[in-house]
């Protein structure tokens, strides 16, 4: 099991074992779909989804940000985001993917940009 980067009421955060900077956002409860949810835990992750885009792209300064909703294997609602680079992987092709190229991305610390976010979901 993955370790909890944050955590509260109604939703918690872990990082995904992945080459670029990959977070998965689960409900608390195990809502099936997003219309599942009672009105508060809806705003409270997709609040949360915006402020970890928003982070990741200040702190990475990716390409792009990846957000995918799938649950076909694990149907409990949770959110991928994650931050693309040209040079990483499996660009432009989803990291689900077909891989295009091995990558060495030299990036910033993961454990920063979690100091960062736990910060801004805190306030």
């Amino acid at each position: 099991m993955s370790e909890k980067l944050y955590e509260n009421e109604y939703f918690y955060i872990e990082k995904e074992n992945a080459l670029i900077p990959w977070v998965k956002i689960f409900t608390q409860h195990p809502y099936k779909e997003l219309s599942d949810c009672d009105k508060e835990t809806q705003e409270a992750i997709l609040k949360a989804m915006l402020i970890v885009e928003e982070t990741m792209r200040f702190y990475y300064n990716p390409k792009k940000i990846n957000i995918a909703m799938f649950g076909n294997y694990v149907p409990h609602l949770h959110i991928h985001i994650m931050a693309r680079f040209e040079e990483d992987s499996h660009f432009p092709e989803s990291m689900w993917g077909i891989k295009q190229r091995e990558s060495h991305l030299n990036l910033p610390s993961f454990e920063n940009f979690v100091t960062i976010l736990q910060d801004k979901l805190r306030s």
